[in-house]
């Protein structure tokens, strides 16, 4: 019995050795690989070279406001539109002066009549000179006439008062350009009533003068000097040179950015509410920054492969600005500091989990 059994059990034990190997097999194929060992960078806060970009509002350098000097009259005829150049003094609109020549007669009537008043009393005071003290005439009669003399002759003063000013508005139903320039805006039409509100009648750019109000981030104004020369390019693609007339001195609370105010030369095609962008050449700054090979570039936009402190790896969507010396600047995206992958184009995804290489460390290898 025992002689029979034994080519049995070796029969068994040669049929359950390759099912041991197998499982073996298949244990050692679901280990986990090693983390990979891929070189990491961090963001800097890093000088940026090949000047500074502002971009802004094409401003008035100074407007002119037109209200009428004289009100409640008809407007009669306008005389410009917007978007023309006029010279100082220039008529702009003509109000109805026909109530005002009826009050100018009317003024001038009451002018005469006054000055034979005026004239006759001053007769009578003329014919009592002497007379004082002789007897002929009473202290208080001799004083009376003396008296009405000198209120006719006052009164003749306000009447010609009120004449010249009758006069004066004459000349003001003319509404006149206070400058010489370019008609920004206009804000009449014949039959209104002339009246003191808040709206202008026009607005004009004085000289027709139009300049770039450049918003500039905070930790760069310092650099910017009054008298600057700078190049501004223009939505239709041309450029043209700038000068730095002043730098506003405040700094916006939210933004963080001044306002730098530079000088252009006259042309037809800069119209105030217009957009352009200054460069600053030989200007630096400081700014978030990583390596031209961390961005990768998809779809979605620009990104980066960012390490956490697990050495987990995350993809984060950046905006980038300048470039500059091999590096790119971070307009948003991770803080300065933060790990990234070097090189956006290894071969690792979202999720994985690495054996980060500091730059100093794959260097030394």
């Amino acid at each position: 019995m025992l002689r029979s059994d034994r080519p049995a059990a070796a029969v068994a034990l040669a049929l359950l050795l390759p099912l041991g190997l197998g499982a073996c097999h298949k244990a050692a194929a679901v280990a986990p690989p090693p983390p990979r060992a891929v070189t990491v960078a961090r963001v800097e806060s890093r000088s940026l070279p090949g000047g500074l970009t502002a971009s802004g509002l094409l401003i008035s350098r100074e407007e002119a406001a037109v209200f009428p000097e004289v009100t409640g009259y008809r407007v009669a005829k306008v005389m410009v539109e917007a978007d023309a150049r006029v010279s100082q003094g220039q008529p702009l609109a003509v109000l109805d002066d026909a109530l005002l020549k009826s009050q100018i007669a009317q003024q001038t009537a009451l002018v005469a009549q006054q000055q034979v008043a005026a004239e006759q009393a001053a007769s009578q005071a003329a014919h009592i000179d002497g007379l004082d003290g002789q007897g002929i005439l009473s202290t208080e009669q001799i004083d009376q006439r003396r008296f009405s003399a000198r209120s006719a002759k006052a009164a003749l003063a306000a009447q010609t008062a009120q004449l010249n000013d009758l006069k004066i508005r004459e000349e003001r139903m003319v509404i006149r350009a206070p400058v010489a320039g370019v008609v920004l805006e206009r804000n009449v039409r014949p039959g209104e009533i002339a009246t003191s509100t808040s709206t202008p009648m026009f607005r004009m750019i004085r000289d027709d003068l139009v300049e770039l109000q450049a918003q500039v981030p905070e930790a760069a104004i310092g650099q910017v000097r009054a008298g600057d020369r700078l190049q501004v390019q223009l939505p239709t693609g041309a450029a043209i040179q700038g000068q730095v007339r002043f730098i506003e001195p405040g700094i916006d609370s939210t933004t963080k950015l001044g306002k730098v105010r530079i000088a252009l030369p006259v042309r037809a095609d800069l119209r105030p509410g217009g957009f352009a962008r200054a460069t600053f050449a030989g200007l630096s700054r400081t700014a978030p920054a990583v390596p031209e090979s961390a961005i990768r570039y998809d779809a979605d936009g620009a990104s980066v492969m960012v390490v956490d402190g697990q050495d987990k790896v995350t993809q984060v969507p950046v905006r980038t600005g300048d470039h500059g010396g091999g590096f790119v600047e971070l307009i948003q995206g991770p803080p300065v500091g933060a790990r990234i992958l070097q090189a956006a184009a290894s071969f690792v995804l979202p999720g994985d989990v690495i054996k980060p290489v500091e730059q100093g460390q794959a260097g030394g290898r």
